[in-house]
């Protein structure tokens, strides 16, 4: 049995983490809870958040506090207005989109803890000048055992134009190269082929 110790944590206090146009800040980290699960606030931008990917060992619940969201579950997309709960399990093909004309906020459980280090790495590498380096977002991809395909076009679920790092007119950051969105070929392919494919 892991012993960890009580904490209280107030929102404010916490140094936001930034990715592709979200911010995220973490309540509980991973090592604060024995690895059991982290905990945090995510902050989605009016028309953003990710394209359709898979996480391959983490478990994912996310608790809408304010705004609005269409949250996309395993081929299906659900309207979630505050007080929706959406449980994306391991393995299974989840994105969600904000879909209110003002930022929109929900709280997350992973489990396990950890996953806060896929994000804090992705924002440092999505910081840098001009497009996302497609390989080197994979190779950090599968270092997560994350699942995201080539994008083909513009990421599902986008409204043109919107979304993180969007472009003029709409498509994913850096053109047909940016982000981990799926291919046409659909997350059956994901499942088998891994990150580094596609």
């Amino acid at each position: 049995m892991t012993v960890t110790q009580g904490r209280v944590v107030a929102l404010d206090g916490v140094k936001p983490i930034k990715w592709a146009g979200e911010t995220g800040r973490w309540l509980l980290r991973g090592e604060e809870t024995g690895g059991l699960y982290s905990f945090f606030e995510v902050t989605t931008p009016p028309g953003g958040g990710p394209p359709l990917h898979i996480h391959e060992d983490v478990d994912e619940s996310f608790y809408v506090i304010d705004g609005e969201y269409e949250i996309e579950l395993d081929g299906e997309k659900h309207k979630a207005p505050p007080g929706t709960l959406v449980y994306g399990p391991r393995g299974v093909g989840h994105a969600f989109v904000n879909t209110w004309h003002r930022p929109s906020k929900m709280l997350c459980i992973a489990t396990p803890g950890g996953v806060e280090s896929w994000f804090e790495q992705l924002g440092q590498l999505l910081d840098g000048q001009g497009p996302p380096d497609w390989d080197r977002m994979q190779a950090l991809a599968k270092q997560h055992h994350v699942i995201g395909l080539r994008p083909q076009g513009g990421p599902p679920g986008r409204r043109p134009g919107g979304g993180p790092g969007a472009r003029p007119g709409g498509g994913p950051p850096g053109g047909s190269d940016g982000g981990l969105a799926p291919s046409a070929k659909g997350l059956e392919t994901a499942r088998g082929a891994g990150p580094g494919q596609g």
